[in-house]
C-alpha cells in the first residue's frame, strides 16, 4: 500500500510543509512517483518521518537529525548532550522566575541584578543614583558588587543627600565647599564599613575600563557643580 504526500502527513500528526521540508534539507528521501505524478510513499517514509518528528519534539534541530543519519538506533551521545543542556535550561528557568517574583512583588527595575532591586525601590534615591547603579552593574567584578548592594541596604541616610540631589548647576564656591565637607565623613564611614567599595582586581576589563565608565556616566548624569562636589569629596578623603 501507498500513501500521498497528504496521508503520510496525516499518520504521522504532522504538516504536508514539514513533510515537504524534510525532503528539501535532506532528511527523507523522495519517494517512487505514480503514473499521474503524485508521490507514493511506504512504510519505511512513515517510519522516517516519525523518527524525525520525534526527535524534533524532543527538541534535536533537524541538522542534529542529520547528523545522526538514517539508521533507527538508539543516539545516547546525542540523547545525554541534549539532557544536559535541557537541564541548564530549565535551571536558568528557574532562576528566572525567581527574579521575576521578587520584580513583581517589589515593583522594581528590571534592568538591575536582583541583590540590587530593594535598595534601588528607595524612593530616596534619585534618577541619576539609580542611573549610576546600571552602569556599575556592567563593569564592576562580582565582589564589589556584592559590596556596593550591602552598602545601598545597610546604609544610614545621609543628612545632606537632599542638598546633594537639589543642588543647582550654578552654585557658588561656598555652597561647594560646604556640602562637600558635611559629606565627607558619611562617605569615610561607608568606606570603612564597605571596603570593596574599592575597585577590585576582578573587574572583567580593568580598574582603568572601570573609572572610565564610571567617570563618563557621571558627567552625563550630573550637573557641574554636583561632579565638583565629589571631586571635593574625594580630595578630602584622600587626605586622610
Amino acid at each position: 500500500m501507498a500513501w500521498s504526500t497528504r496521508e503520510i502527513a496525516e499518520l504521522a500528526g504532522t504538516s504536508v510543509r514539514a513533510v515537504r521540508h524534510y525532503h528539501d534539507v535532506g532528511l527523507l528521501e523522495e519517494p517512487e512517483r505514480r503514473v499521474n505524478g503524485y508521490k507514493q510513499y511506504g512504510v519505511t517514509h512513515l517510519v522516517r518521518v516519525l523518527r524525525i518528528k520525534r526527535l524534533s519534539d524532543l527538541g534535536f534541530s533537524l541538522s542534529q537529525i542529520a547528523a545522526m543519519g538514517d539508521a533507527d538506533n538508539h543516539p545516547e551521545e546525542a540523547l545525554r548532550t541534549l539532557d544536559a543542556e535541557l537541564a541548564a535550561t530549565i535551571e536558568r528557568l528557574q532562576r528566572v522566575r525567581i527574579e521575576l517574583g521578587l520584580i513583581l512583588r517589589q515593583a522594581v527595575p528590571t534592568d538591575l541584578p536582583p541583590e540590587f532591586a530593594p535598595a534601588t525601590a528607595d524612593p530616596e534615591l534619585s534618577d541619576a543614583d539609580r542611573s549610576l547603579i546600571v552602569v556599575l552593574t556592567r563593569v564592576l567584578g562580582s565582589r564589589a558588587l556584592q559590596a556596593y548592594a550591602d552598602m545601598l541596604q545597610n546604609a544610614p541616610t545621609d543628612p545632606v543627600t537632599a542638598e546633594f540631589d537639589d543642588l543647582p548647576a550654578d552654585a557658588d564656591e561656598h555652597t561647594r565647599q560646604d556640602l562637600a565637607e558635611r559629606s565627607a565623613p558619611y562617605v569615610r564611614s561607608l568606606y570603612a564599613e564597605h571596603p570593596g567599595l574599592a575597585i577590585p582586581s576582578d573587574a572583567p576589563h580593568g580598574a582603568h575600563f572601570v573609572r572610565k565608565t564610571v567617570g563618563t556616566a557621571v558627567n552625563d548624569l550630573y550637573n557641574p557643580a554636583q561632579i565638583d562636589v565629589m571631586r571635593r569629596i574625594d580630595g578630602l578623603l584622600r587626605e586622610h
